[in-house]
């Protein structure tokens, strides 16, 4: 499948080295430019695209504010973030990109990003009322991966970042466990401590031990705060009568 894309940067060299690498895939056919989000608004009223690499930090309308207009679009081109920060990882897995490429570029990593583009263009279009999972930047061997929410199995908070629990691997994200637990809580993610958020359906057991009650998830048992504990009682109650009723 071959790719119109524009790429976003208000830094010149870097809008430069952007389009090399773009126009340098085969997939690619053409590559729209902008230096601002107001101008790639103005490229996008007169020209359709297949995706949008942008920048995040820029002055005037950011990459952030431009995303979120391109979210409400009747057909919104893939969004690929295109950064040198970590911080926007959240936002990014809360506007569903495409995938999250930090700087500097390399071929292979924009190659990569190229490939999912060109997947989800290809893929048939998602039956009513079925919306796509929803998946968060994480860092692993040196590389942003798109991972999926449902594979989190529980949180930890660790200072101001979060390190999500899967079942075979942990990824730190620069985001508080407070927020995440605003975020998740309709994905059915539950509070259990001021350091733990962990996904309901996963809750082997409440267990009551000489320092309090804990619970277990994947085998491994994780604390629960007096503070926490009735309410969790409840949900896990109201789950099983869920279950028992279906």
């Amino acid at each position: 499948m071959t790719l119109v894309v524009l790429a976003v940067d208000d830094e010149p060299p870097a809008l430069d080295e952007l389009a090399y690498l773009l126009n340098a895939d085969d997939r690619v056919t053409h590559v729209h430019r902008a230096g601002d989000a107001t101008e790639a608004l103005r490229v996008l009223r007169d020209t359709e695209v297949d995706a949008v690499f942008l920048d995040i930090r820029m002055p005037g309308l950011d990459g952030m504010e431009l995303a979120r207009i391109l979210r409400r679009f009747a057909h919104p081109p893939a969004i690929v973030f295109v950064t040198a920060y970590d911080d926007g990882a959240v936002d990014a897995f809360d506007l569903g990109v495409t995938d999250y490429v930090r700087k500097p570029v390399r071929a292979e990593r924009l190659g990569e990003s190229l490939r999912r583009v060109a997947g989800l263009r290809a893929a048939p279009a998602p039956a009513p009322g079925r919306t796509d999972e929803p998946t968060i930047p994480v860092e692993l061997a040196g590389t942003t991966r798109m991972l999926p929410r449902s594979s989190v199995r529980w949180v930890e908070a660790q200072g101001d970042y979060a390190r999500l629990h899967t079942a075979d691997a942990s990824h730190l994200v620069r985001v508080s466990l407070a927020t995440l637990a605003e975020r998740w809580a309709d994905a059915g993610f539950v509070r259990i401590h001021r350091s733990y958020l962990v996904q309901l359906r996963l809750i082997a057991e409440l267990r009551l031990t000489q320092s309090g009650y804990v619970v277990a998830v994947d085998g491994t048992e994780l604390p629960v705060s007096r503070r926490h504990t009735r309410e969790l009682k409840d949900k896990l109650i109201r789950a099983a009568k869920h279950d028992w009723t279906r």
